[in-house]
């Protein structure tokens, strides 16, 4: 286990903080995690697990690695970050090995460390699982072997690169502490570490190796080079079997079927595989499978399968069983291939993000698993023609990417409920969450069909869904603003007409809950109200802003409307009665999305400048602000509001922020809008539950007892509410209310209970024991204990009083003055025993009259202590109405009496005065709200 000197740990620290891995955090939302993301150009790994019966896929996502099963490609799990993105991967039957920061971790079960590796100079590229060592390459050249268990160097080689550089690595079996070396100059060495020394060196071809793969026959591997050649060599006789070329370029994976036929299946740099008849000395057929290169290609032991991953986001499982031999696509996983441009919340439950990306394509991410992500496919003017060519094929048909959409889920099950908007076009495209595809319609007007146009500069520029899920609305750059008929595409109002609704480009529409009206802005600052329907040849209102309308984004339920400026100032305009309420200014640079909270308190705004601020809409003031490391394009918040959903510049996934005011108390403060925003990192593809557990990760330190107990730091997760949080505080029991409820009608219950007729007794009753009264049934053993003296068993019977285990209890309590024992065994009891327990004390029904006083002082005790108040309650209510005027036939019992009632007026007046209080502040907060 790698213990963590003061000064690693001090410099790890400052080492984090120049990269920006400590952050400052936002005064309301929390990093989460990150969705969409899949693989990348980092080779992914399998590991076959016996206990499972499956195999194992780990790929890397940049800082961290996620586990699928091979079976059904379920996520299993994400790993804790590393200090910096994943250099290289591998895996043996014990451990998962990542290089990160020219550190290696080796990972148990995918999410506990075990073992790290320190030393090497530069960043490791190549890692190798040898038995109980670990070999590692890395960019100085330097081959260094691990061994696992101690985590010492045993051996370290450096190659000088201008004669050997290391390009790949692999052992083959029954080679016995053998491995080999591929280098860039071409040439292969085999090498004895155990030893330290070279077997041999094998050149056949002057091009670098890039990959090297053992064959299942024995002394047979096969090599992969730079310009496409593929070796397949005897290593035992220097002999090349069989020699290939694939016309596509460098040779980035290869693998052998196991599962019979004798297949090469070789990967390259344009997405495609290559299948290799080695009998035949042929090739078998081909197939493209990404978009990217293959940077990953495993054919899974003894099964007609080859798992693929690639830098487009995506992984993929092909299975052999076509009629010629070849492979179709089986599983899939993939996200967006590049970065998504308009994200938005689906549907009222929050676990729907709808996310249009620059691939063209409309995609569904599910918060809850990612086995619910679908894809609606790519954007196409010909869907028939698109169908029938491969997908990964130059498409003419192809659409410009999304730029904006907008849905709803009132027609949902019946008709298109989604509409989208393309850059640089006129049409417009319709989509069906339902049936999970593209719809029939291109919305396009009239005016603008190829017959009758004649602005060919024309193109979209926002659009708008109705509640109702009827209709759409489509703003044009030439001003014009459309409504269309969703169900049918057919045209159906053109406001303003025979003019355009606006001079300038249309930048924001909205429409109101009932269909009313819809709002329109331009880019000249003018914001126009229309009827929705009837006449719509004039606005009937105009509201002029000194700046151009930038976006425009409204809340239904509160009728207000959020107007971006080109100034970067915000408006929030009232839309009923059309006018600016609120104006925030304090962004520096182009707005990029505005979104309203569910219940309409706050406004989020992203810009250009790295900034996301959220303002307080009721006190005008800006609450909460941060910088993250790019600029927000899109944002979304959960109709629940629990979360925040983001997209950024130039980054493939969707980042969930939580609101933690919904989860734990949070004081907000006015802030200044001008003042520096705090950095704060984005959410990684793990949940950040603890910052602490992120940072011992960072470390090299795991979060489990079992290491922790090793470093000799052991933490106790466990929380137990304590029973008081405070003395001060009056503390209730936590009982159910009927252990003390139904004392006060205990008479009553017992009446409404009794049985019609009496129970009948059984002919030959059985001996029995007797028992202790409460929940839970024990046996009382205490007066059949051996005596102490002579070890009898005989039960001693009292001639003085017939005292109950209770009264026992409250006598001892004189000379010990200790209450505990006594309030523990009351408060076990029942309704029907507590009542027989204290009506037993009063000397008339066996107990005495130290017992009766001594009770008095256990209900002083309770008020004292503030414990069990409404125990302490009930217990003497019910003692005052069974005793009653004997009491004060007692002065003792008088005086104690005295002193019980100045405690529970002391107790009463602290719990008085904190409901009054609470009622106070309601009634005002109602009358401040009316």
């Amino acid at each position: 286990m790698t213990h963590l000197k003061e000064e690693d740990t001090s410099a790890v620290a400052d080492e984090q903080e120049a990269r920006g891995v400590i952050k400052e955090s936002s005064q309301i939302f929390r990093r989460n995690r990150a969705l969409g993301y899949v693989s990348n150009q980092v080779p992914a790994v399998t590991r076959y697990v016996q206990r499972r019966r499956d195999t194992l896929l780990i790929t890397c996502i940049g800082r961290s690695f996620q586990v699928y099963t091979a079976s059904h490609f379920r996520l299993l799990h994400v790993s804790g970050l590393h200090p910096d993105d994943i250099t290289a991967m591998a895996t043996d039957r014990l451990h998962t090995y990542t290089a990160s920061n020219k550190c290696i971790y080796a990972w148990r079960a995918g999410k506990h460390i075990r073992h790290v590796y320190r030393g090497h100079e530069r960043d490791v590229h190549l890692l190798l699982p040898f038995g109980r060592s670990l070999i590692a390459v890395d960019h100085s050249n330097v081959l260094k072997v691990w061994n696992i268990p101690t985590d010492d160097v045993y051996l370290d080689v450096p190659f000088k690169s201008d004669e050997f550089r290391i390009t790949a690595l692999a052992h083959p079996p029954t080679y016995v502490n053998k491995i080999v070396l591929g280098s860039q100059q071409g040439q292969l060495k085999i090498m004895n570490i155990k030893k330290n020394s070279i077997v041999c060196t094998l050149s056949h071809h002057d091009c670098g190796i890039t990959c090297i793969e053992p064959a299942p026959a024995l002394d047979v591997v096969a090599i992969g080079h730079a310009d496409g050649t593929i070796i397949v060599l005897n290593l035992k006789y220097d002999t090349v079997l069989v020699a290939f070329k694939q016309e596509w370029g460098l040779v980035t994976g290869l693998t052998f079927r196991t599962d019979g036929p004798p297949i090469l299946v070789s990967a390259c740099r344009n997405g495609y595989m290559a299948f290799w008849n080695l009998e035949e000395h042929k090739l078998a057929g081909q197939l493209q499978a990404h978009e990217e290169q293959v940077a990953t290609a495993i054919c899974l032991p003894s099964e007609p399968v080859v798992f693929t991953t690639s830098p487009d986001n995506s992984m993929k499982l092909f299975v052999f069983d076509m009629p010629d031999g070849g492979a179709r696509q089986l599983r899939i996983r993939e996200g967006h291939t590049k970065p998504p441009l308009c994200i938005r919340y689906h549907g009222g439950s929050g676990v729907s993000i709808l996310s249009s990306g620059e691939d063209s394509t409309l995609r569904v991410f599910s918060t809850i698993s990612e086995s619910l992500n679908k894809s609606m496919g790519r954007a196409t003017y010909n869907q028939k023609a698109t169908k029938k060519k491969n997908r990964f094929q130059y498409d003419k048909y192809g659409m410009p990417p999304i730029v904006e959409f907008t849905s709803d889920v009132a027609r949902e099950k019946e008709w298109d409920n989604i509409a989208a908007i393309h850059s640089g076009i006129i049409q417009t495209t319709t989509w069906t969450f339902n049936k999970n595809r593209m719809g029939e319609h291109r919305l396009v007007p009239t005016q603008f069909q190829n017959k009758q146009r004649s602005n060919f500069q024309c193109e979209t520029t926002c659009i708008i869904l109705t509640h109702c899920g009827n209709f759409v609305i489509i703003g044009y750059s030439s001003g014009d603003v459309e409504r269309f008929n969703i169900q049918s595409g057919l045209h159906r109002c053109s406001y303003g007409a025979p003019k355009a609704a606006h001079e300038s480009a249309v930048r924001g529409l909205a429409s109101d809950n009932l269909n009313q009206y819809v709002v329109t802005g331009c880019s000249s600052g003018l914001v126009k109200f229309w009827t929705f329907k009837g006449k719509t040849e004039r606005p009937i209102a105009v509201l002029r802003l000194a700046d151009g309308v930038a976006l425009m984004r409204h809340h239904r339920e509160s009728a207000m409307l959020a107007i971006g400026l080109d100034t970067f100032k915000v408006y929030v305009v009232d839309m009923a009665t059309r006018v600016v309420v609120r104006k925030f200014i304090g962004h520096t640079a182009k707005l990029n999305d505005l979104a309203f909270s569910p219940d309409s308190r706050w406004l989020i705004t992203a810009a250009m400048d790295s900034t996301i601020k959220v303002w307080d809409i009721p006190s005008s003031y800006m609450i909460d602000h941060f910088r993250v490391e790019r600029p927000c394009i899109s944002l979304s918040m959960s109709p629940s509001g629990d979360f925040l959903a983001t997209a950024h510049v130039n980054l493939l996934g969707i980042y969930l922020w939580s609101n933690k005011t919904l989860f734990s108390q949070i004081s907000l403060r006015s802030m200044d809008p001008h003042e520096p925003a705090p950095y704060v990192g984005l959410p990684a593809n793990v949940c950040d539950a603890m910052e602490l557990e992120d940072a011992m990760q960072e470390l090299g330190i795991d979060s489990s007892n079992e290491q922790n107990a090793e470093l000799g730091e052991e933490i106790n997760a466990k929380y137990e509410t304590p029973k008081q949080l405070a003395p001060e505080l009056i503390t209730l029991s936590g009982l159910a209310a009927s252990r003390w409820q139904n004392l006060l009608d205990l008479q009553l219950i017992k009446q409404r209970n009794k049985p019609k007729a009496p129970p009948k007794v059984p002919k030959q009753a059985p001996f029995f024991l007797p028992t202790v009264s409460g929940l839970e049934l024990r046996f009382d053993v205490a007066n059949g204990a051996p005596s102490a003296t002579d070890g009898s068993r005989i039960q001693q019977v009292s001639a003085l009083n017939n005292l109950t285990a209770f009264g026992k209890l409250l006598e001892t309590t004189a000379t010990s003055n200790d209450f505990d024992a006594a309030c523990k065994h009351i408060t076990q009891l029942g309704p029907s025993m507590v009542d027989f327990e204290i009506k037993s004390l009063h000397p008339e029904a066996g107990g005495t009259l130290l017992a009766m006083l001594q009770f008095l002082k256990l209900i002083e005790f309770m008020f004292s202590t503030n414990l069990d108040f409404e125990l302490a309650q009930s217990y003497l209510s019910v003692y005052l109405r069974s005793h009653g005027l004997s009491l004060s036939e007692s002065p003792e019992i008088v005086q104690s009496l005295r002193s019980v009632s100045q405690a529970q007026q002391l107790a009463w007046e602290r719990v008085e005065s904190k409901l009054i209080y609470g009622i106070g502040v309601v009634s005002a907060l109602r009358n401040f709200a009316r």
